[in-house]
């Protein structure tokens, strides 16, 4: 995979925005694969509402999210009501999201979403442009990594350097069985004990290391009075999905 650009490409333009956007949707189009069936992509023409990408033999689409420098804790993603409009759309695309380097025109970081990641909740409501704005009252959004489970940021490029394309497919298939859950509430929970597993940061943890987040969980979910079942039973989920080992005697281990 080669991370660097091909700037001749940007040669007529002025606009470093526009530099940009010829710049990276040219190297995704050159050095990305689907991730689902690790097939070449192609690109839609201009202006295509539902994605920038597709893969003909998947049927997945794609929309790329790029800024400069490398990726935080969140990124700009438009128009709040019509993010939320669209991850609760049946042709919400996945997300690609690039940190690339301005200074050199290469990639930094490259990673994927899959959509089945996307819940209202990692979505958040900016506050309204000023009245003095030219868009006055316009709400913008942001999208929250630190609501994605890890095992949703799926890297081609980690700080500079390519992951191999069979991890890359494999983490991708480790989480399709939440294509299943439709209901936005039960994929909430899911993605919750699935972050605080992350939290954890430990391959083997115990049942009593998750009750730990009772709390946090009963904030983040008022209307449940039973939040240990209820991490229980999301654990067994995780487990008969195969994305835990049950090592019995409260233990688990990530797989």
């Amino acid at each position: 995979m080669n991370l660097f650009f091909n700037k001749k490409l940007a040669d007529d333009y002025s606009s470093q925005s526009q530099k940009a956007r010829i710049l990276t949707e040219d190297w995704v189009l050159n050095e990305v694969y689907c991730p689902s069936c690790g097939q070449t992509i192609f690109g839609y023409e201009n202006n295509k509402p539902v994605a920038d990408f597709y893969c003909k033999k998947c049927s997945e689409d794609f929309e790329l999210k790029s800024q400069k420098g490398k990726i935080n804790k969140k990124v700009s993603a438009g128009a709040y009501s019509q993010m939320i409009k669209r991850i609760n759309s049946l042709q919400k695309p996945n997300f690609f999201f690039m940190g690339y380097m301005v200074e050199i025109w290469n990639v930094n970081d490259f990673f994927v979403v899959p959509k089945h990641f996307f819940v209202s909740e990692i979505i958040e409501k900016r506050e309204p442009l000023a009245d003095t704005a030219r868009r006055a009252g316009w709400i913008g959004s942001n999208i929250l990594f630190s609501k994605i489970p890890k095992a949703g940021q799926i890297f081609y490029v980690e700080n500079g350097i390519e992951i191999a394309k069979k991890e890359v497919l494999k983490k991708w298939q480790k989480t399709v069985f939440l294509k299943e859950i439709k209901v936005d509430d039960a994929k909430g929970w899911i993605l919750d004990i699935m972050n605080c597993i992350d939290l954890l940061n430990k391959k083997e943890f115990s049942l009593s290391d998750i009750y730990s987040f009772e709390k946090d969980l009963s904030e983040i979910h008022p209307e449940n009075k039973n939040i240990k079942p209820k991490i229980r039973q999301q654990l067994q989920f995780l487990r008969d999905k195969g994305y835990l080992d049950f090592l019995g005697d409260g233990l688990y281990r990530l797989k």
